[in-house]
């Protein structure tokens, strides 16, 4: 299931920081949840984007090879 087609409910976590990082953060009145949620949802979505790449990489290289060899698919008819 991709992150973003989960709802976006909400839970509780505890997590451990650095003292000066959190400490300027209060300062600053940076909400730390949201800042937090925004940076992990990406960094999710990077991480799977990465992992498909490279689950699909055998995949992918086989097509490429094969419009290589063969060009596109009814290039024949192309009239650009």
């Amino acid at each position: 299931m991709h992150i973003d087609s989960l709802m976006a409910t909400k839970r509780a976590t505890n997590l451990t920081l650095s003292c000066d990082t959190l400490e300027a953060a209060k300062r600053l009145k940076i909400n730390l949840s949201q800042v937090c949620d925004d940076y992990l949802r990406e960094f999710v979505r990077r991480e799977q984007e990465r992992r498909w790449r490279d689950e699909n990489a055998p995949f992918i290289a086989a097509y490429n090879q094969t419009l290589e060899a063969e060009g596109l698919p009814l290039d024949e008819w192309r009239s650009f």
